[in-house]
C-alpha cells in the first residue's frame, strides 16, 4: 500500500495532479501485490476511517484516512475492496482525491482556490464556436442558462467570444468567483479542482458544488464541443480511453460534493 501511494505523493504535495497524466504514470509502474483480505469502515471520534484488516489507511504523508461524511469512507473502502491481485490507483479515483486534499489542499487552500480561479478568468463556457449553426445553437442551449446562474451568483456579467480570441472577465466578478471557494472545506475543494480540470470550466464545477446543476447536465455542458466532433468523426480507443477514465474521476469528484445518486 505505501510503495506504491508514496510513488506519487511528490505530486501531491506540489497540489491535485491532472488526472489523466497520473493514470498514464500509474500505468508505467510495477503495482504492489493486494496484500489485505477485509475491508471495512469503522466510526472513530464521530468520523469514519477505512480499515484493511482491521488497521487504519495512511495518506502518503502518514496522515490518518478519516472522513466526516460515512458515504465517502464507504466510497473509498469499495475502491480499495475492488483490487484484486495487484493495487492501482489509477483505479481509484476517490482515494486519490482525498490525499490530494489531506496531504496537499489542506495546507495550500488558498493556492488552489487560486488556481481554480483563474480558470473561470477564463472559462470554456465563455468561449463560443461562429459555426457551424447546430454547434452554436447547442452552446446556446446548454450554456446561458449555467451563464446566467453564475452572474446572478457572482453579482456581474461574463463576458463572451467568439473563437480563440481572448477576454478579460471583470475583476469584481472574478473576486466574486473566489469568495465563493472559502465556504468549502479541503476535500470539496480538492473536488471542485477536479472537476474544473476535467470539464475545463470553473463555472461548471461550482454549479455542481453548489447543487445548482445535477451531475448528468454538468457532464453534458462539459462535453458539448467533443460531443459534437464525436458525431462528425466518430471517437477512436485512446480518447474513448480518456473519455471514461475521465468519467470515473468526474463521478469520484460528484460523490464529494452532492453525494452518491438516489437508487431507483
Amino acid at each position: 500500500m505505501r510503495d506504491i501511494f508514496d510513488q506519487i505523493a511528490d505530486d501531491i504535495a506540489k497540489g491535485p495532479v491532472d488526472a489523466v497524466q497520473a493514470a498514464r504514470e500509474h500505468s508505467k509502474r510495477n503495482l504492489p501485490k493486494r496484500f489485505y483480505e477485509r475491508v471495512s469502515v469503522t466510526a472513530k471520534d464521530s468520523e469514519f476511517a477505512v480499515l484493511l484488516d482491521g488497521r487504519m489507511i495512511k495518506t502518503p504523508a502518514r496522515n490518518e484516512l478519516v472522513f466526516k461524511d460515512e458515504g465517502i469512507a464507504e466510497g473509498i473502502a469499495a475502491e480499495w475492496e475492488l483490487q484484486e491481485e495487484e493495487i492501482d490507483p489509477g483505479t481509484m479515483p476517490l482515494t486519490r482525491i482525498a490525499h490530494s486534499a489531506i496531504d496537499a489542499v489542506e495546507d495550500k487552500f488558498n493556492e488552489v482556490a487560486d488556481e481554480i480561479t483563474r480558470y473561470a478568468g477564463n472559462d470554456y463556457l465563455c468561449y463560443r464556436a461562429d459555426a457551424p449553426a447546430e454547434l452554436v445553437k447547442r452552446q446556446k442551449e446548454q450554456w446561458d442558462c449555467i451563464l446566467e446562474w453564475a452572474e446572478q451568483l457572482l453579482g456581474g456579467r461574463l463576458k463572451l467570444a467568439e473563437g480563440i480570441m481572448h477576454v478579460t472577465q471583470d475583476d469584481v466578478v472574478i473576486a466574486a468567483y473566489r469568495r465563493q471557494l472559502d465556504r468549502y472545506h479541503a476535500l470539496q475543494l480538492a473536488a471542485i479542482h477536479t472537476v474544473t480540470s476535467i470539464c475545463g470550466s470553473a463555472l461548471l464545477a461550482l454549479a455542481l458544488a453548489e447543487k445548482a446543476y445535477d451531475a448528468e447536465t454538468v457532464w453534458s455542458a462539459a462535453h458539448v464541443d467533443e460531443d459534437w466532433n464525436i458525431e462528425l468523426w466518430g471517437q477512436d480507443d485512446e480518447a474513448a480511453r480518456v473519455r471514461r477514465f475521465k468519467s470515473d474521476e468526474f463521478a469520484a469528484a460528484v460523490l464529494i460534493l452532492i453525494g452518491a445518486p438516489e437508487e431507483t
